[in-house]
C-alpha cells in the first residue's frame, strides 16, 4: 500500500478514533479513555515490557518512541497523545508522531520490551533499559541499563543482539524486573 496513502488515512480516521465514544458505542471506551488512550492497536505481548512497577501499562517510560527515530534526541511523551499496542501505553509528544506508531508499532516500539539489551543477551536475564540510553542498530531501538552496561554491550553489538533474539522470547510476558 502506498505510503502517502496509509498516512492520509491514518489522518482522516485520528479525529474519530479521538472522539469520545457516544452512547451507540459505548463498548469502545478503550478507543477513547479517560487516560488519553488514542487507540488501542490490541495484541498480545510478545514477552515482558518494562515499566517502573509491576503490574503498570507505561511503556518507554513515557517516552516518544518515534522521536528516537526522527530527532537528535528522544522526547518525552504527553498523555494526550496515546497508543496501546499489546497491552501497554506508549505517549507521545503529538498527534503525527502517534500515527507514525500506529501505522508500524513493531518499527517503533523497543526490542526486547524495553529492557536492557545487553543484560538479556550476555545474561539472559531482564534489566531495566534507561529511555535515555540507546542505540538505533538496522532500524530498531534498543536500550540499556546505565552507559557502562552500553560501552560493554557496543563491544558485541550483533553477538548481544544474536543471543538476546533466542532468549527474550524464552521469557513469559508476565514477567517483571524485580530488585
Amino acid at each position: 500500500m502506498n505510503k502517502k496513502f496509509l498516512a492520509a488515512i491514518l489522518m482522516a480516521t485520528l479525529p474519530i478514533a479521538c472522539a469520545a465514544p457516544s452512547a451507540d458505542n459505548a463498548d469502545t471506551t478503550e478507543a477513547a479513555d479517560a487516560a488519553g488512550t488514542v487507540v488501542d492497536l490490541g495484541g498480545d505481548p510478545q514477552g515482558p515490557v518494562y515499566t517502573k512497577n509491576q503490574g503498570e501499562t507505561l511503556a518507554l517510560s513515557g517516552y516518544d518512541a518515534v522521536s528516537y527515530f526522527t530527532g537528535d534526541a528522544p522526547v518525552e511523551g504527553s498523555d494526550e497523545h496515546r497508543v496501546r499496542y499489546q497491552g501497554f501505553d506508549y505517549q507521545f509528544a503529538s498527534a503525527e508522531n502517534a500515527a507514525k506508531f500506529q501505522a508500524e508499532p513493531a518499527k517503533y516500539a523497543p526490542q526486547y520490551g524495553g529492557y536492557c539489551a545487553w543484560a538479556i543477551g550476555a545474561n539472559d536475564a531482564l534489566a531495566p533499559g534507561d529511555p535515555n540510553v540507546y542505540k538505533i542498530v538496522d532500524g530498531k531501538l534498543y536500550l540499556n541499563f546505565s552507559e557502562d552496561v552500553a560501552e560493554k554491550w557496543n563491544e558485541d553489538i550483533p553477538g548481544f543482539i544474536e543471543n538476546g533474539d533466542k532468549n527474550y522470547p524464552t521469557h513469559d510476558a508476565s514477567e517483571h524486573y524485580a530488585k
